[in-house]
């Protein structure tokens, strides 16, 4: 299929994303996602043919990420760049924010230039994803009252909740994987929980892969030992799906037997629902004390469970002893980056340029969340730019 019939199958969707902030997949219709999929795979493609995507002049893209980051800083970064918009990191330890600002104040004074602001803000459960949410009405009220020329879209770059850009990014590297987004109906993929030497790990990528993967016809297990539970809610919404997409889903406390004649696996470590609810407030009450005494109950209870490594005898039980390996990265890898963690260093080794394409998709999915957010009709503007031609390297 040509790029001009990619774009052209656009207009069989019927997306409402222009000018929304995209923060959960599950708040998106199922033609808003399959529409982002289809931009990120365009604007791909465009480049991988010489063709600028540069749909902006001038403008900026803050990048707010409280929480450390590596694939996704620089993938916010490389598709603000790629549709010609610059990228300004908010420091909070050298801005005002520091001093008391409040989130109204510091949402207009770094919008004024402005046309997105990426947010990672995983560290609390029951308030990033909340705080991208005032951070979108302080917006509001700016553009409304005049102060902002044009409202900034907001990214989710992680959150609480949900790893928008990650699950997205995951799901097209699927789709490339399998051959079209219909390919993946009834395939078995296992989330699973991975042992790890650290503790507190979000919950986001779990809750972020079962809502969304869910929705598309999959049969999706999460596997867990007991007590590593995610949000309950979230749990269900991925329930919901599956009974509505034909797939089916169901939680389990084995690895080895959830990953029997597995498609797809995704092992990897996160802290307790409940324990993350006690970090939180440990961490808002500044309780140095309290986490420190936290992270040793936490670790004693993840050495329980260091059978839950991903490792060649749990991929000889998957199907045809070669299920794709998927990971959000960096992952602990056994014998290399830690002396124990969530999989081998001879089975990750099998897969790992796999994983490196997985994250590749990050930043295509960013570019379409903005340039599905920015123009009204972006099948017209797609067409511009392929028509135009305009070489990206000249």
């Amino acid at each position: 299929m040509s790029l001009l019939q990619k774009i052209e199958k656009l207009n069989t969707l019927k997306s409402s994303l222009h000018g929304k902030d995209f923060l959960l997949t599950w708040e998106k219709t199922d033609d808003d996602l399959k529409f982002i999929l289809q931009v990120a795979t365009i604007l791909k493609e465009m480049r991988q043919e010489n063709i600028s995507a540069r749909v902006f002049d001038s403008g900026l893209a803050i990048s707010n990420f409280r929480d450390k980051s590596t694939r996704t800083r620089f993938s916010f970064a490389s598709a603000a760049n790629l549709l010609g918009l610059a990228v300004q990191e908010l420091d909070e330890e050298k801005s005002q924010i520091s001093h008391g600002e409040t989130v109204r104040e510091t949402a207009n004074m770094i919008s004024f230039l402005s046309d997105f602001i990426g947010i990672r803000d995983d560290m609390f459960l029951g308030e990033g994803n909340k705080y991208m949410r005032q951070v979108g009405e302080a917006l509001d009220e700016g553009f409304a009252k005049g102060v902002l020329p044009v409202r900034p879209g907001i990214v989710n770059l992680q959150c609480d909740m949900d790893h928008p850009t990650q699950s997205m990014a995951d799901l097209l590297h699927l789709i490339n994987e399998y051959g079209s987004l219909e390919a993946l109906r009834g395939k078995k993929m296992v989330m699973s929980w991975a042992y790890s030497p650290s503790y507190g790990k979000p919950l986001s990528v779990p809750q972020g892969i079962i809502a969304l993967m869910t929705r598309f016809g999959m049969n999706v297990e999460l596997a867990y030992p007991e007590g590593y539970d995610l949000i309950p809610e979230i749990v269900d919404i991925a329930r919901s799906n599956a009974r509505m997409s034909g797939g089916s889903f169901k939680v389990s406390h084995s690895m080895a037997e959830a990953m029997r004649d597995a498609d797809i696996v995704y092992p990897k470590s996160w802290a307790p629902y409940h324990i993350m609810e006690q970090r939180t407030q440990l961490l808002m009450n500044g309780d140095k004390n309290g986490l420190k005494e936290l992270e040793q109950v936490c670790l004693a209870n993840n050495a329980k469970h260091k059978d839950w490594e991903y490792n060649e005898g749990i991929r000889q039980l998957t199907k045809n002893s070669d299920a794709l390996y998927m990971h959000c990265l960096p992952a602990d890898i056994s014998g290399e980056s830690c002396k124990q963690g969530e999989v081998s260093k001879e089975t990750f080794e099998r897969y790992r340029i796999k994983t490196y394409q997985e994250a590749g998709f990050k930043p295509y999915i960013i570019a379409a969340m903005m340039f599905t957010n920015r123009f009204q009709n972006p099948v017209e503007e797609l067409r511009i730019l392929l028509n135009k031609k305009t070489p990206r390297v000249l």
